[in-house]
């Protein structure tokens, strides 16, 4: 993806996983890419890209469908805005405001270890009512 960039680094693990934000711009380059070998750079790293729009299956042509469903069945995790180099072109802030702040930093790409809950949102599936946050 074009100006990928590390959002921040991901401590814990499945539902306690959270990001640690770096609040500079940080390239994701090959290398550092590489440097969370044997970890996969999902398991290591929070990555983001600017918006695809319509490349996305979550951009509906207006919105990000996937922020709005992390506002709506996510409980916020941060008590104040975590410190972040995206904000000002971050889609999520755009459109959810500080709703979307509060929750991303339990948000982690790394699909081994997500939970049943976090699975359904992020698939824009039902949740089932035996799933925990």
């Amino acid at each position: 993806m074009p100006e990928l960039q590390v959002l921040g680094v991901v401590s814990g693990s499945g539902g306690d996983a959270r990001v640690a934000y770096v609040n500079a711009h940080v390239p994701a380059t090959d290398e550092l890419l590489a440097s969370t070998a044997p970890l996969p750079p999902a398991q290591v790293l929070r990555l983001a890209a600017k918006c695809e729009e319509k490349r996305c299956t979550h951009f509906d042509g207006v919105d990000c469908r996937l922020a709005s469903r992390i506002v709506a069945s996510l409980a916020p995790v941060a008590e104040k805005l975590p410190p972040c180099a995206i904000r000002p072109t971050c889609r999520w802030h755009m459109q959810e405001g500080a709703a979307a702040c509060y929750r991303c930093p339990q948000i982690v790409t790394n699909e081994a270890e997500r939970s049943e809950h976090m699975a359904a949102v992020a698939l824009g599936e039902p949740i089932p009512a035996s799933a925990s946050p």
